[in-house]
């Protein structure tokens, strides 16, 4: 097995202009110092898709888009990570070099779970093929092979069969990944270890790059719990995923809307009779990170639940953690099936023209739902239940941060309410005086306001980083990293010497990489070294924000430099621990009986350094 040597890439990157590649797929307008155009990714009307060839990376401020230039080639073609590598390879003459795995590699926070789900995940699919009862139950749901072998179904043989699993894991006793993974469970009191899945239909879940993160197995006749779906693990988290999104992403891209529905088979079903732009939650009620996730993905998101009283519960949950998220020019709608019908049945039963005429006609604005549920709570011919209609609403208006949206609302629940818009102001300004008093000081304020916006521009001066809390100030650490590598080569390696876990882990390996590329002038190529991994969303995402931050306008060079620094010396301070010394010892020790690294080189001598600073303090005391 081989794999791309990451030099090879890094020099790709260095290659080709993401100008240039981008140009291939759509026009770009000359915009100051980058390159604008309409979204590829979403529906609009006015361009907010960004291209800096100073930078290298594209940015949509619209939908969140991201990315260098191989991102985008294999965000715009759907094609996997190698093979954008070697599209873009091709186009600049250079032939791809191949290296064994267990070469020096970037840094991996998980390795081998990708590979040992993607393992299971080709073992359940082969077992389908030899399982007629599984075989018979998906055609009775009028599963079609092509359907099936889109989203990868499979099937976990049961029976007598507890380790089945085995067959493709020799080492299935002790390898920790399957634990890892989800794949196997553990028996602390018999010390043995058998398959999570048995005797059920397999649904991977892939996320947004098509790589196998997690499983959802469905019973085929009676039996608790209908759906099994992967535990909580370093790759998986089910209130962050949508199943069904890596299939829906160039259908949504096209359409503009994204539907979401609550079952599996309700998506695979949608997918076949051509609606192709649905994705489910999995298992769970909709959450803050889908909706941002839906919202960045689409203008217009449609809510799909049965119509009996769990679905209109799971349409209040997500209408609840929507409200914050709330943008103008965003449309959130709720669809509601006949109580007998869910998507996969009512698309069954009236196909796909009827299907999509109800989403268009049917689907009731959020404003509206919101209104109509809490109205049904009340009595609204009497002045007391339209008082308490407001007493319910005030809570939930206070949230909704969109001015346009806010305004709508207030207007809709003053006329239910018989009363004025300037009536309504007053009294949620009597009931919520917290609320006025934010408006009023925010009103004072305008100072504060405009030296933000200043920052973000590179004008003002930057502000002390000293109030913030150690893991804000990592996540800025990262940012001001991914806007300049440079600053991480400028510095003292102090981080060497830090005690490592969680973003702090990852604050280390970025800046260390910064260091070791010394070549690298932009953040995407940093965050290049992570795809694959764990990390590679987060720091993507990360990208993104220094790109809203820094992005329209030339930072002052010397104000990051200086925050910079002040934000190594505070996260520092907060990490000084007492086993630096015992982590010194160490490394003496190593340095006698078989030498040391590079990197632990580094490390000793900050550890030296912070020693001598510390003896300073305490003389100086």
């Amino acid at each position: 097995m081989a794999r791309i040597p990451e030099s090879f890439i890094q020099d790709l990157l260095n290659r080709v202009d993401i100008v240039d590649v981008i140009e291939r797929y759509l026009p770009l307008k000359k915009a100051g110092q980058n390159y604008a155009a309409c979204c590829p990714f979403h529906k609009e009307k006015s361009p907010s898709f960004t291209v800096s060839p100073t930078k290298q990376f594209y940015h949509c401020f619209g939908c969140g888009a991201h990315g260098s230039a191989v991102g985008f080639v294999m965000e715009y073609e759907a094609l996997s990570y190698p093979e954008a590598i070697r599209k873009l390879a091709e186009s600049v003459g250079l032939q791809v070099p191949q290296e064994a795995v267990g070469m020096p590699q970037a840094p991996k926070a998980e390795p081998g779970l990708f590979d040992v789900l993607k393992a299971a995940s080709d073992f359940y699919r082969q077992q389908l093929k030899g399982a007629p009862q599984a075989i018979a139950y998906l055609k009775g749901r009028g599963l079609e092979g092509r359907t099936a072998a889109r989203y990868g179904l499979g099937y976990a043989p049961g029976g007598d069969d507890w380790q089945a699993l085995k067959q493709v894991f020799p080492d299935y006793d002790w390898n920790a990944l399957l634990a890892e993974a989800g794949l196997v469970v553990d028996k602390e009191v018999t010390r043995r270890r058998y398959d999570r899945f048995r005797d059920r239909v397999m649904f991977p879940i892939l996320n947004q790059r098509g790589a196998v993160i997690g499983f959802g197995g469905r019973v085929m006749g009676q039996g608790e719990p209908k759906y099994l779906n992967s535990p909580e693990t370093p790759v998986f988290e089910k209130g962050r995923e949508l199943y069904g999104l890596a299939q829906a992403r160039a259908a949504i891209r096209d359409v503009g809307r994204v539907l979401v529905v609550e079952g599996y088979m309700d998506v695979v079903m949608l997918a076949q009779h051509g609606v192709e732009y649905a994705v489910a939650t999995l298992g769970t009620a909709c959450t803050p990170e889908h909706v941002r996730k839906l919202l960045k993905l689409a203008d217009d998101v449609v809510f799909c639940f049965d119509g009996d009283k769990a679905g209109r519960r799971a349409a209040w949950r997500a209408l609840e953690n929507s409200l914050d998220l709330l943008a103008d020019g965003k449309k959130l709608t709720f669809l509601f099936l006949p109580e007998e019908h869910d998507p996969d049945s009512y698309v069954r039963a009236f196909g796909r023209e009827r299907f999509e005429q109800c989403v268009v006609q049917d689907a009731v604005p959020l404003a509206q739902f919101l209104l109509r549920e809490l109205a049904s709570q009340v009595e609204l011919e009497s002045d007391e239940g339209r008082a308490r209609l407001i007493h319910l609403a005030s809570p939930l208006l206070a949230r909704v941060k969109a001015p346009a949206y806010a305004l709508m609302l207030k207007k809709r629940l003053g006329q239910l309410c018989r009363l004025e818009l300037s009536e309504l102001d007053s009294i949620l300004d009597g009931q919520a005086p917290a609320v006025a008093r934010g408006q009023s000081e925010r009103r004072g304020h305008g100072e504060p306001t405009r030296q933000r916006q200043e920052y973000r521009s590179g004008r003002a001066a930057v502000p002390s980083v000293s109030g913030r809390n150690r893991q804000d100030l990592v996540e800025r650490l990262l940012q001001l990293t991914l806007a300049d590598p440079a600053l991480a080569r400028q510095a003292e390696p102090v981080w060497l010497g830090w005690a490592a876990h969680g973003k702090v882990k990852l604050a280390c390996a970025v800046l260390s990489a910064a260091r070791e590329y010394g070549q690298f002038e932009t953040g995407m190529q940093l965050v290049e070294l992570w795809r694959g991994e764990a990390e590679f969303e987060q720091l993507l995402a990360l990208s993104a924000q220094a790109s809203n931050l820094f992005g329209r306008g030339q930072a002052d060079p010397e104000g990051l430099q200086k925050e910079f620094a002040e934000s190594l010396a505070v996260i520092g301070q907060s990490l000084a621990l007492p086993t630096t010394l015992d982590r010194k010892a160490e490394l003496e020790y190593r340095a006698v009986h078989g030498g040391l690294t590079e990197h632990e080189k580094q490390e000793y001598i900050a550890l030296v350094a912070a020693e001598q600073q510390q003896k300073r303090q305490k003389f100086q005391g």
